[in-house]
């Protein structure tokens, strides 16, 4: 397995160093895949916040994934779908449908809520993913994990990183 660099961002209001629990999870569960965390941060829901600190680490070349958790729900300050999609070079549709339909399993219709997204941008991955526990092992177990692994086949991201 090819350990990947990836910087984790957790989107929230309220949350803090002693209480992230969905970016410790997160970090934990890359962490036990053999990747290393390089950066880490929590910033409020703040559209300019969030494309700031994804947009340094989008330039920093030490950062090949950018895992984000929180604001992808549609109260009135959830914005990291807004923050983060103007920086994508390519949209990784797929991402968010697959999403959806694995969380349809554990949570039915709820699923709609989620506005989970995916992209590149500068030869990095992005993963949008919601603030709740559940749902960021969800992603990770179900998707992001197979697809940083050099190993899944048919294909995978981590395979891309030897052509940029």
């Amino acid at each position: 397995m090819a350990s990947l660099a990836c910087a984790v961002l957790t989107v929230s209001d309220t949350r803090t160093a002693r209480d992230d629990t969905s970016g410790d999870l997160l970090v934990e569960l890359l962490r036990a895949a053999g990747h290393c965390l390089v950066h880490r941060a929590i910033d409020k829901d703040d559209i300019y916040a969030i494309r700031a600190t994804v947009s340094r680490w989008i330039a920093a070349p030490e950062v090949q994934v950018i895992l984000t958790t929180g604001g992808t729900g549609f109260t009135g300050r959830d914005s990291t779908p807004e923050a983060l999609a103007p920086l994508f070079d390519k949209t990784i549709d797929g991402f968010g449908e697959l999403f959806r339909q694995v969380s349809h399993e554990e949570i039915g219709s709820s699923t709609i809520q989620s506005r989970a997204l995916g992209g590149l941008a500068n030869a990095t991955l992005i993963f949008a993913l919601p603030g709740s526990g559940n749902a960021v092992r969800t992603g990770w177990e179900r998707i992001i994990k197979n697809q940083l692994d050099i190993n899944n086949r048919p294909c995978n991201f981590a395979e891309l990183f030897a052509r940029f």
